[in-house]
């Protein structure tokens, strides 16, 4: 019985499809003319629209945001209502209606204009209210509804050119995926997106001892710093490490480490990576190397080390 649905399911998702393919030759140069406009923007992208519109106004508002663009959506209801105070002159107001004369936006639309606040309007007919009154004029095509009298087709047309629009002033702003993590700092994006620096140990936590120091001292503090690990420096100089595993199998051998100094025993020129590498690829070469910490340095200097990073604290970031 539910077969019969199937048909009906393809010819929706084909009339879309169409709509979208109709879009792509709309667009011109007025798109690139937006874009610069929102992205030169210094104050907030405010979009609007009524019904299905405004749905969609909420959503391109909510990824502007997400990519770097302070963006909020307003009521247009509320607006008549004294929410029209909440634009100011140095905003962009973008106003979605896909007839272009839905008569909720005349309010907007007076105020836009009267205070000369950029206005950018998405519509479909050129006769319009908000064609004529729009700085940017950005037409998008007359579709045919997949539902027929139910917004569909022209929701996706409106949806799909938002996120150009988002996209696009994104790679223009040259937002990047450390800009990103900034304002995404939970979830499983923001998870991937964690560099060394955001969980390695600095400060007094790091175990630094210089090359000199005698190992019963050294112990000590590889003790108390519970890391399992000893940075040896050499004038601030990073010249080697030293586990609790070779101390181990030092003293197998040997029967007289407290009067060793930790040149002695230190591994030299230990691996160390710079704090702007993903937390990910730490892991990576932990796993590559058979290590359970790693150096941290920046980019400036590589022999001085300014934080460390132990596996567990990849691991209690849930890094994987």
């Amino acid at each position: 019985m539910t077969k019969k649905f199937i048909p009906l399911a393809k010819k929706v998702i084909d009339l879309e499809i169409q709509a979208l393919q109709k879009l792509k030759k709309k667009i011109d140069n007025s798109f690139n003319k937006a874009v610069v406009e929102i992205a030169k923007c210094k104050s907030k992208v405010i979009l609007c629209g009524v019904g299905k519109s405004g749905l969609i106004a909420a959503k391109i508002s909510a990824t502007l945001s997400s990519v770097g663009t302070p963006s909020f959506n307003l009521s247009a209801s509320d607006s008549s209502h004294g929410d029209l105070g909440s634009i100011s002159k140095k905003d962009i107001l973008i106003l979605i209606s896909y007839s272009g004369k839905t008569s909720e936006l005349k309010n907007i639309i007076q105020y836009a204009n009267r205070n000369k606040i950029m206005l950018i309007g998405i519509m479909s007919k050129k006769d319009s209210i908000l064609y004529k009154a729009s700085d940017i004029k950005l037409l998008i095509p007359e579709v045919k509804e997949s539902g027929g009298i139910v917004p569909t087709s022209s929701t996706v047309v409106q949806l799909a050119f938002g996120d150009a629009l988002a996209i696009s002033t994104m790679q223009y702003k040259k937002f990047n995926k450390f800009d990103f993590k900034k304002i995404h700092p939970a979830g499983s994006l923001g998870v991937q997106l964690k560099t060394v620096e955001d969980i390695m140990l600095t400060g007094k936590q790091i175990p630094f001892v210089k090359e000199n120091i005698n190992m019963k001292k050294a112990l000590k503090i590889l003790t108390n710093k519970k890391l399992g690990i000893l940075i040896v420096q050499n004038q601030k100089k990073t010249t080697g490490i030293i586990t609790d595993g070779q101390i181990r199998r030092f003293n197998e051998k040997n029967k007289y480490l407290d009067d060793m100094v930790a040149k002695n025993i230190m591994t030299k020129n230990p691996i160390s990576i710079d704090k702007k590498s993903l937390a990910a690829k730490a892991l990576s070469l932990m796993n590559r190397k058979k290590i359970t910490s790693l150096c941290v340095h920046d980019s400036k200097n590589k022999k001085k080390t300014i934080g460390v990073l132990h596996i567990h604290n990849i691991l209690n970031s849930n890094i994987t």
